[in-house]
């Protein structure tokens, strides 16, 4: 039997249905993601419209069915990202830490992944370099998606000193008595790194990051992930034919 909820969540996905609604995939704080229907809501005059697409943040009220397709009755948005909707660079952005997210609460059920979507979302609107912040993101989901990285010691000996690189190969970093001949990261995408790596995504109220850094540490992570992580996005690939 359906009853009446209020849920926090955030749209991740959409599918037409029918002729004139939207099956909404909802990404929620405490029920997980959800099947959300939004009857009629692509016709010009109705007043889901606005609020059944990608990036809608709130508290969905809805008929909920706990094993089922739950029905939209209306949403108290908690905030518009109006910046990202109308710049390509951020929107790319945001549309793949969407599809990333979904794809590792999928393996991995945990509110924090929720919480730190919302908090990278926030800071890209805010205007926080997307890249990095989306860096951040998928240095912080390795551990959820089970191939967690040591930023803190040579993975192959464990030596902690006279670290030379960090080795997507290797799976970590690499001190110079384990170095073979693996691309050198310099020592200041090794620290920042371990930096973002460790950091609240909520409390960063600054960001100055130089643009070979972000390079290095981007190709690190775009490594890593086909390495390691069996994920294919479409979004990810957009990203890089976006960027080249």
């Amino acid at each position: 039997m359906s009853q009446i909820r209020k849920i926090e969540g955030i749209v991740i996905g959409e599918t037409n249905y029918s002729e004139s609604s939207k099956i909404l995939q909802v990404l929620t704080r405490d029920e997980g993601i959800i099947g959300v229907i939004s009857k009629g809501c692509r016709r010009v005059k109705s007043n889901l419209r606005t609020v059944s697409s990608k990036l809608i943040y709130g508290d969905f009220n809805i008929y909920y069915k706990e094993n089922g397709l739950s029905t939209l009755i209306s949403v108290d948005i908690k905030r518009y990202f109006k910046q990202m909707m109308t710049d390509i660079v951020k929107i790319s952005y945001a549309t793949y830490l969407l599809e990333l997210t979904q794809q590792t609460y999928k393996q991995n059920p945990k509110v924090e992944i929720y919480d730190m979507l919302i908090a990278a979302l926030d800071k890209i609107e805010d205007g926080f370099n997307p890249l990095a912040i989306t860096n951040i993101i998928e240095l912080k989901y390795l551990d959820y998606l089970g191939i967690g990285i040591n930023v803190d010691s040579c993975n192959v000996c464990g030596n902690n000193t006279d670290i030379v690189t960090f080795s997507s190969k290797m799976g970590g970093l690499v001190c110079k008595d384990c170095y073979t001949n693996e691309k050198i990261v310099s020592s200041k995408a090794i620290q920042i790194i371990r930096m973002l790596y460790y950091v609240d995504i909520v409390k960063i109220s600054k960001l100055d990051l130089a643009e070979q850094t972000i390079k290095e540490i981007s190709e690190f992570l775009d490594e890593y992930y086909d390495l390691y992580s069996g994920l294919y996005l479409k979004s990810k690939n957009f990203l890089k034919t976006f960027n080249n």
